[in-house]
């Protein structure tokens, strides 16, 4: 009914208990509705959350449109299989419409009922040609038509034409593998795997069903020797990709265990409705070193880049985690920082709280904040989310200096996925 009306449901949840979120969430999404999660609702998270809902431009004009139709034209060599996002289907059954289906298809066109500058659909394409080849020659073309109403009540339709050379897959493989974006292709596959997740509800299945995919990304990209692992090898915009599917695996889209369902529905939501620098965050956070070596820097998101002499600053999108290594943290329990003559100290201590901050001001919802030392449970925060390539079980811990520290866990590395993965790829089999 709410749809009918194109009216946005928006849901703000501030208890420590359950409330529904996840029986609740289809009614955010198909609206275009947000999705705020708050222990309470006495929290800076929430008040500085609900406020920002309503935050304006330059002009003085809420940043938000409502009644958005968007309608995907096509020429005759491509078809619309689906959109994913929040949005819900205008039946529009055209000829360029696929008899595949990925999220929402059957049509060529959908409905958001509120978007703002970050609300994104992914909607995904099926070449179509005479006995499956490729079509030979010219350009295939997809145009966008966006409607909308404006804040101020004017209606608004832009529209995005785009034109690409066919390529051969198999003469011109080149040509295809120069055209890969690995952080959208990345992006995408994520909301492709929460959908099946959702629709299928069979987490060990899609994750296999990740693998595979990825199996075969290396297998029609990837250059080297039957049986020769040692061989392997990814163009240049493609080397990043497995590690943000390995990445991809651990997260709370596809991992439930410790999270309530409420927290899992959340997290889904704002992964199928941001942008994809925004969810290329939620899938490999950042990870920024502070230390009196030099400026800040971002480092590896491993568990190498936690030693004792470094401040690190983790955004997950969802958290802000200023961890202190245990030098740090006995020096600010010694409080150095206090000193004046350690001045530079307490400008190390500030510069990642400055950064933060700055995090914390502009991002919606408001993330959590979490500052944490060394050894204490808050940590867990931090080394949930590093590849851990040392652990209790490795030969070196903590203890070795420059070593960075170990980590509590029966998961693989990211080095050992890899090694697998190119065994995989490399096997002569079909």
């Amino acid at each position: 009914r709410r749809v009918a009306i194109t009216a946005r449901i928006d849901i703000f949840s501030a208890a420590l208990h359950q409330t529904g979120l996840h029986e609740m969430r289809h009614l955010t999404m198909q609206t275009g509705g947000h999705m705020v999660l708050a222990d309470a609702f006495a929290t800076t998270l929430f008040k500085q959350s609900y406020q920002m809902l309503f935050a304006k431009n330059d002009k003085g004009e809420h940043k938000m449109g409502f009644n958005i139709n968007v309608e995907v034209k096509t020429t005759r060599e491509l078809k619309v299989a689906g959109a994913l996002g929040p949005c819900f289907s205008l039946q529009r059954k055209t000829p360029n419409v696929s008899d595949t289906e990925i999220g929402i298809g059957g049509t060529n066109a959908w409905q958001l009922c509120s978007g703002d500058p970050t609300t994104t659909l992914a909607i995904f394409f099926e070449v179509s040609s005479q006995q499956g080849q490729p079509p030979a020659g010219g350009r295939g073309a997809v145009q966008f038509i966006s409607q909308y109403q404006h804040i101020n009540g004017t209606k608004r339709i832009r529209v995005t034409t785009l034109a690409r050379h066919w390529a051969d897959p198999i003469a011109n493989i080149q040509h295809v593998a120069a055209g890969f974006d690995q952080e959208l292709s990345a992006a995408l596959m994520a909301r492709i795997a929460v959908n099946r997740n959702e629709t299928d509800n069979d987490g060990p299945d899609v994750l296999r069903w990740l693998d595979r995919m990825l199996i075969r990304l290396c297998q029609k990209f990837g250059d080297f020797q039957k049986e020769d692992s040692n061989s392997f090898k990814f163009p240049d915009n493609f080397t990043l990709y497995p590690q943000f599917m390995f990445h991809l695996r651990r997260s709370m889209f596809l991992q439930v265990f410790n999270n309530s369902p409420d927290e899992t529905a959340y997290y889904r939501h704002k992964l199928m409705k941001e942008d994809v620098s925004n969810s290329m965050i939620m899938i490999q956070p950042y990870l920024y070193s502070y230390s009196f070596s030099g400026p800040p820097e971002p480092v590896l998101l491993d568990s190498v880049s936690i030693v004792p002499d470094r401040i690190l600053l983790m955004d997950t999108f969802f958290h802000i985690v200023i961890y202190h290594g245990d030098t740090i943290a006995k020096w600010i329990e010694k409080k150095y920082h206090e000193d004046p003559s350690h001045e530079n100290f307490r400008q190390l201590l500030q510069a990642p709280i400055d950064d933060a901050q700055e995090i914390l001001a502009t991002r919606f919802p408001m993330p959590r904040y979490v500052n944490c030392v060394h050894g204490d449970s808050q940590s867990r925060f931090l080394f949930a989310k590093v590849n851990p390539s040392q652990t209790h079980n490795t030969m070196y811990g903590y203890s070795q200096e420059g070593a960075g520290a170990s980590v509590l866990t029966e998961d693989v590395s990211l080095q050992v996925f890899m090694e697998h993965l190119k065994k995989l790829a490399v096997a002569n089999t079909s």
